[in-house]
């Protein structure tokens, strides 16, 4: 078991691959967050503008 652990610990590339998905992750998380805030306020814009047309 000892030895097993040894050995996946001098595996790096699957490590890597794991950070790299979860930066990938904490990114999309963050841009949807940002998209819904915007495209609240945008939509009320939009609303705002369509109501005093009419």
């Amino acid at each position: 078991m000892l030895s097993l652990f040894k050995r996946l610990m001098k595996h790096t590339q699957g490590a890597t691959a794991v950070e790299y998905t979860l930066i990938a992750s904490l990114i999309a998380v963050a841009a949807i967050a940002s998209m819904r805030s915007v495209g609240s306020k945008i939509s009320n814009v939009f609303g705002n503008v369509g109501n005093s047309i009419l």
